[in-house]
């Protein structure tokens, strides 16, 4: 009788263990190099594209738009972006890798509409979970 309790107890804690495992997504973005991620962060912000928030911010991220002083953590930008999924800005974006040496990278988002130019600073940092976005600086020059 108590082999039998033991074998049954174990099977529900491999059989709880296993279906935990399951549910947590794998990082699509934890092999990627740091290009990638900053061509996520571009869709994420121009053309609504939400699907990779979950793994593209670090958990100390930091959003300030240097203009009017707004401020963000990871918890409210990842919130603005829900409310923009899908939303597609008419602008013409590109982005370049001012720097990168060892873990950190610094990049340049520039979205182009027909009356002003928004640039984000971008700033990423890699770990054990692949690169992250830390830090983004926008600014409208």
């Amino acid at each position: 009788m108590r082999t039998t309790l033991k074998t049954i107890a174990a099977a529900l804690i491999m059989v709880t263990s296993l279906s935990s495992f399951a549910s947590e997504k794998a990082n699509p973005l934890k092999n990627v190099e740091s290009d990638m991620v900053i061509g996520s962060y571009v869709d994420a912000v121009t053309v609504g594209s939400i699907d990779l928030n979950k793994f593209l911010f670090a958990d100390d991220f930091q959003y300030s738009n240097v203009n009017n002083n707004d401020r963000a953590g990871k918890k409210e930008y990842i919130k603005y972006l829900k409310a923009n999924k899908g939303m597609q800005y008419d602008c013409k974006s590109s982005y370049q890798i001012l720097s990168q040496d060892g873990k950190v990278c610094v990049a340049k988002a520039i979205m182009a509409f027909d009356n002003f130019t928004r640039v984000d600073y971008i700033t990423l940092n890699q770990g054990k979970d692949g690169w992250k976005v830390s830090k983004v600086e926008t600014t409208y020059p």
